[in-house]
């Protein structure tokens, strides 16, 4: 479901699978790797996430580490020949076709096939993740061209709850670089313009009364209700900051609530489009904004 996601997203911003792969792994398999090399179940997600620093620094930059860990040079070198593999009948050859961790990421890609996004999925056996807390499944997102860091990365982490003192509950999820997806969408030239952010009305308490906050409030859920896309202004700016702001982000009505004609029970709205300024009973304006 969350690879599912992450494809659906890239997908509608305008990305393809020539663009970005999803490079996934399991941690089972450096855990049954580990297991094989005698390397003690405690020690085994700090080797994870020197593993992880390797594709970023040679062995040497972090020999101190290893020997902290009572690591042996060998051991790491034998572990890596294991990691380069990037198909997963190579891990079979190495772990046996009863492997845990080679079912488990057999069963992963039947299912991405299910989910038709098998050419977005590349296994790719040096992909632990540096983070201590995974258990299971982990996968990042990466930019095929190689000019780009990882664009997103996640997987399955079934103890992250019980150890802040939670209910032992299987969890899994993933997060987003923003400012890598940004410049990716740059480089394809296909980043939004966001001129359009298909507002209808922006509402604001005139001055930034605070006793006018709740009134604003239900007024833009009342234009909700009718149809509309609402901005809200929450804060204590001036009339003319709150028309720019409006005119930005292209909003057709700017809807006042002004201290003597909310004490009517009115509001003035603003037509941005055509320079006209109307006065709406509060009463009426969920149908006001279904007209509009």
């Amino acid at each position: 479901e969350l690879l599912a996601a992450m494809v659906d997203f890239f997908e509608r911003v305008g990305l393809s699978a020539e663009d970005v792969g999803i490079k996934v792994n399991s941690r089972m398999v450096i855990g049954e790797v580990l297991s094989e090399l005698g390397i003690p179940e405690d020690k085994f997600a700090a080797t994870c996430v020197l593993v992880d620093k390797l594709e970023k620094v040679p062995i040497d930059a972090i020999q101190g580490d290893l020997e902290e860990l009572g690591l042996d040079r060998s051991v790491v070198e034998k572990l890596l020949q294991v990691l380069t593999n990037k198909s997963i009948d190579a891990i079979a050859e190495v772990l046996g076709e009863e492997s845990e961790a080679v079912l488990q990421l057999s069963q992963l890609l039947n299912l991405c096939k299910a989910y038709g996004i098998e050419e977005w999925i590349i296994f790719d056996a040096s992909v632990v993740r540096g983070l201590a807390y995974y258990t299971g499944i982990v996968f990042e997102a990466f930019d095929r061209r190689g000019e780009l860091r990882a664009i997103a990365g996640g997987g399955r982490y079934d103890k992250l709850l019980e150890t802040f003192g939670g209910q032992p509950t299987p969890a899994a999820g993933f997060g987003f670089g923003d400012a890598v997806i940004i410049e990716l969408l740059k480089e394809r030239d296909i980043l939004p313009s966001f001129e359009n952010t298909g507002v209808d009305s922006v509402v604001f308490a005139m001055n930034g009364q605070e006793d006018l906050y709740e009134s604003a409030i239900e007024i833009a859920t009342k234009l909700r209700k009718g149809g509309q896309n609402v901005d809200i202004v929450l804060q204590n700016k001036k009339p003319k900051w709150v028309f720019k702001h409006a005119d930005r982000i292209k909003s057709r009505h700017v809807v006042i609530i002004a201290p003597d004609e909310h004490a009517n029970g009115e509001v003035s709205i603003k037509n941005l489009e055509l320079g006209e300024q109307t006065t709406v009973k509060i009463d009426d304006i969920e149908e006001w904004a279904r007209s509009h």
